[in-house]
Parts: C-alpha cells; structure tokens; sequence
C-alpha cells in the first residue's frame, strides 16, 4: 500500500485532496491539528506516533523527527541495500508529503508578539521532512502548496503515481519554500546592519512581456511585506499588463509622491519628472503639472496622492498617458479613463512605511544601502540675503523633487510647480542649462535645488543671469565660498542642506 505523510498548518483544499489519495488506495498518516480535522472529516487517518511508538513530546516539538519517518523518505527503493536496511529497521516507504510550515512571518509581524511566540513559531520538523522528501524526489512526491492538489490526483488517476518530472519541480518548490522560510529566519535574527551573508526572499509575482527592451526576458518578484506607496502591490483597475518599464516608472513615481502631503500631481518619464505640482486644489494640482511640461508627458505617467476626479479624467483622456495611479478615482472618473483601452489605471496604498535597504544588482554581486528617507540635516544661510519665508518653502518643495531626479540634477519651480528640470548630466552646469533653457521667461523670479555642491560658480552665475532669486545645496565643496561670493554680489540668498542626493 502506498502512503502519505499530511502535516499542514495551511489546511486549505486538504480534506478533499486526503479523501481523492484515501479513494485511490493511499494510507494516510498524519499529526496534531491536521489528524484532527481529517479524522473529524471522516478520514480513516494513522497518527505518526502509531508508526513510531514515540510520543509527541516538548509540547509538539518532538514528533515526526524519527527514523521511522525520515527512513520512510530517504531510502531508495531501487537500492538492495537501502531495501534490506528498511526491511530491518522495520521502516515502510512514504510514497507522498504534504507539508507546508509555522507561518514565522506573519507571527514575526504581528503587533505586540512576544520573541518568545516568534521562536516558537519556528518550524523544525516540518523544513526536515520537506527537505528529506525533496532530496529523495525520484520517488517521493513533496507538496508545499495547495494550488498542486489537482495536478498530484490527475496524475496519479492517469498512471498510478506521479511523473518524475512532476516530482522534480514540486522539490525545486519545496527547496525555494525552505530557502526563503530560513531567509526570514535568519534577518530576524542578525542584528548587523550589514551581516557577512545575506538571503533575499522574494516570491514571483508575474513573468513580464519583455524587460527594458523587447530583446530582454524579465519578471516581477515580490517581497512578503506589503510596503505603502509601491507601485507592485497597487490594484490594477483597468489596462494591460505592466511592462518592466512601467514598473520602474511607476516605482519612481511614487516614491517622489511619497515625500508630499499636500495635494500632488507627478508626471514622470524614464524614470524622471518632468512636472510636478502641490495646489490645495488637486484639479489645479493636476492642470499645473501638465502645464510645466506638456511635451514630455506625452507616453508618460501619471501619479496623484488625492482621489482622480471627473474633471482630471477628462483633460488626461486627451493625452497618451500609460498610467495613471492614484489612491482612489471617482466612479464617473474611472467610467471616461476605462473608455481608452491600452491605459493602466492603478490604485495604491498611502500608508506610513518604515525605514528600509535598498538592493542594487551590478554584475558578480549587489549593493546594499539604506534607504534616502531624509531631506535635509540642518539648514544654514552662508550669504548675506536670506531667503524670505515663502522663499525658503519654496526651496524645501524644490529640494524634494530634486532628491529623486537623476544626477547630476538640476530643478527649477516656482509657486509650487517645476518650471524646469535638468537631469542625468555629466556636469552639474549642464543640468542647469537645460532647466534654465525649458524655463524660459519662467526662469525669472524662481529657486534653483541641486542635488550636490557646486565644484565651481559657474552654475550659480548661469542661475541668477537668469532671474533665479534662491538658491538650495548641499554645500560641502572646497570652493563653496566662490559661489556664495556670486550669491553676495547679485543679492541672492543660498541655503545649505548638509545632505546629498545622488541618484545614478
């Protein structure tokens, strides 16, 4: 008679796939809460310690760790003398296992656990069988997941056993689970920022039409936690699948929308502003963003921290937008959007979210860092204007947008809007001039943000030859003083920020 081992904490699917096992001539063995159920179900069920003659001890700690069980999965049934070792010890083959583990993340996360219900919520002998189960998979079948219930029956209805190719991957299933669940583990555990080895759980998400370009394959992959403000874990409402692109582009977005309260509207292409608006009206908000570049928004996203109204949906029906995300869109909104068929419409989550690392894949290794959640250290005046109140504020909005634009970055705004944006350039006067140049007359009267000192003054002498009156840095250059002098002699006031802002 062929067996299987059904230990689950998940339970889903697992009465009718024990009773389609039961009907095609398979044993069961079981423990604890999942004997429970089966038998309550009306399974006729064996306990493990009926196989063992060993109790569950250490309240449940101790149960399926035996070589009754272990040798049940790990011998090799085409071995003579894994045969007669069995035969010995009195050892029987399973032929199936059924396991899935201690949910360690979602008591990990809970509010208010105790580190005493985390650790008992690491699961032992659950990854052993797995593991033995897996490793043995030329003839053990190892289920981690309820969603291969079906695939296991009609298999097993078609040929009387399942095929080795099957058993295959539902081991490299039962490895990846085992992998990732000892990942979890393991970072709650190290206390070094940065320790000596690292695992990186991710569960796939989506396999991509293309990567960056239509050459590339590419996937989506998704953390456990469900972090606010991500474009991975927003609701698609309407449109066609998102492309690698419009994930990176949707990631950035929102992680520039992250730094505003006020009523926002971003437009972004490549990964870049190219308009940015707060108003407290978020219609305005919307019209004012549009406006500081309606060339580049074109093909682009579009991303607001407020609800999409009737109105907003109207005027972005006008324009070849990819995406619009938003937290929520009005029902007459979303009626006008879902008429152009390619659009994506996404709504996402605006909760808090903690401090983070960042992983950056370069080829041999990766680059892990914290995430740039500050603004500013300090601000300190070095020239001898200062700015004015809304001059300072308008350099606090201008710094925020500047952090999250490609070096070397230049931004331009003025009441509350980006007038120009010069980015991803060799040499920070470059970035200005492009600013400067999609500025034009609006250059007059605005505040200048960069996202790094100014090594020289000739960005600075470009910036007030063109009417900017505020102007807002890092500092920490070793010729800083030539640019104040600059700022001293045309009467502009300059802000320093003792944070850096890259963004290669």
């Amino acid at each position: 008679m062929k067996r299987a081992l059904i230990s689950v904490y998940d339970k889903t699917g697992i009465i009718p796939f024990t009773k389609k096992l039961i009907e095609l001539g398979y044993e069961i063995i079981s423990t604890g809460g999942t004997f429970k159920l089966l038998t309550e179900a009306g399974c006729q069920v064996r306990t493990v310690e009926s196989i063992t003659g060993f109790p569950e001890i250490f309240e449940g700690r101790l149960k399926t760790l035996h070589p009754l069980i272990h040798g049940g999965l790990l011998g090799k049934k085409n071995s003579e003398l894994h045969q007669k070792q069995a035969l010995d010890a009195q050892i029987d083959w399973i032929d199936i296992v059924v396991v899935n583990l201690y949910p360690f993340y979602e008591t990990m996360t809970k509010i208010n656990v105790t580190e005493a219900e985390i650790i008992e919520n690491i699961d032992i002998g659950g990854p052993a069988m797995i593991r033995s189960a897996a490793k043995n998979h030329d003839r053990v079948c190892v289920i981690t997941n309820p969603v291969d219930f079906d695939l296991v029956i009609d298999e097993i209805q078609a040929t009387n056993d399942t095929t080795l190719a099957t058993r295959r991957r539902l081991a490299a299933k039962a490895f990846s689970l085992t992998a990732e669940y000892d990942a979890m583990i393991s970072r709650y555990f190290q206390k070094e920022e940065y320790p000596e080895k690292i695992s990186l759980p991710y569960t796939l998400n989506a396999i991509l039409r293309y990567g960056e370009n239509p050459h590339q394959s590419a996937a989506l992959y998704e953390t456990k936690a469900k972090v606010p403000f991500s474009v991975v874990t927003a609701q698609q409402l309407h449109g066609k699948q998102l492309s690698y692109n419009n994930i990176q582009d949707g990631n950035a977005a929102l992680c520039l929308l992250k730094e505003f309260t006020d009523p926002t509207v971003i437009a972004l292409k490549h990964m870049n502003p190219c308009g940015l608006a707060s108003d407290n009206d978020i219609g305005i908000a919307w019209q004012k963003a549009y406006q500081a570049d309606p060339i580049s928004i074109f093909g682009g996203i579009v991303a607001s921290n407020r609800e999409v109204t009737l109105a907003m949906a109207k005027q972005m029906a006008k324009i070849f937008l990819e995406i619009i995300m938003a937290p929520a869109f009005e029902p007459a909104a979303l009626k006008v959007l879902m008429e152009k068929k390619n659009i994506r419409l996404l709504t996402f989550d605006m909760g808090e979210s903690k401090p983070s690392h960042l992983v950056t894949t370069v080829r041999g290794g990766v680059l892990m860092q914290s995430s740039d959640d500050g603004v500013y250290e300090s601000l300190t005046f070095p020239t001898e204007k200062k700015p004015t109140e809304a001059q300072l504020e308008q350099l606090l909005f201008a710094y925020k947008i500047v952090k999250h634009v490609k070096s070397n970055a230049i931004v331009l705004t003025k009441d509350n809007m980006t007038v120009g944006i010069g980015a991803g350039q060799m040499n920070r006067v470059g970035a200005a001039k492009i600013a400067i140049e999609q500025a034009k007359e609006q250059c007059q009267g605005a505040v200048m943000a960069s996202d790094a000192f100014f090594p020289m003054n000739d960005t600075v002498s470009l910036a007030i030859e063109n009417g900017i009156v505020a102007i807002i840095q890092p500092g920490g250059s070793i010729k800083d003083q030539d640019s104040i002098d600059v700022c001293n002699q045309k009467g502009v006031a300059m802000v320093f920020t003792f944070m850096r802002h890259f963004k290669h």
